[in-house]
């Protein structure tokens, strides 16, 4: 889609999102990739959520924003323990681009941004280990993570 064509067809994609807005703040809410939407019928709607989903359901079960940059590859900020027993980072556009990893501790802070998750669990991943473990010595750091469960849960509350 060009301008010329976004302006033909405004009141088709844009006009129902604006309904009861009233000023700039309420403008600023409309969710445009929804109102866009509205230009594609049903089955392009589904393979574009199949190819570019908003949204990535980690192997920990948490189901987070995947977020989408024109001139960058697609992130993920997720919890390192939800990754465990993930070999390779997920990918998008069917299986054409890895997603970027933001793998972050127990407490939601960055520790390592990769694109390539095995040589990350082979490599700098001891030295992250070391660190947590000290940190936050009542979640799991363990050895072997690419062939570990997943998890949400402290030690405390894992099932033997």
């Amino acid at each position: 889609m060009d301008d010329e064509a976004l302006l033909a067809k405004l009141d088709t994609w844009l006009l129902p999102s604006l309904h009861g807005v009233r000023d700039v703040r309420t403008l600023r809410q409309i969710d445009l990739y929804d109102a866009l939407l509205r230009l594609l019928d049903w089955p392009l709607r589904q393979r574009l959520e199949s190819a570019l989903p908003r949204h990535y359901t980690a192997p920990g079960c948490s189901h987070l924003p995947l977020r989408y940059h024109h001139d960058q590859p697609p992130a993920l900020a997720v919890r390192m323990q939800e990754m465990f027993g993930e070999r390779q980072n997920p990918t998008v556009a069917e299986g054409r681009v890895a997603v970027v990893l933001e793998l972050l501790s127990p407490a939601h802070r960055p520790l390592q941004i990769t694109r390539d998750l095995a040589a990350f669990w082979q490599g700098a991943y001891r030295e992250v280990q070391k660190e947590m473990k000290g940190r936050y010595p009542k979640h799991v750091w363990p050895d072997d993570p690419a062939n570990t469960a997943p998890t949400r849960r402290t030690k405390k509350y894992q099932t033997p």
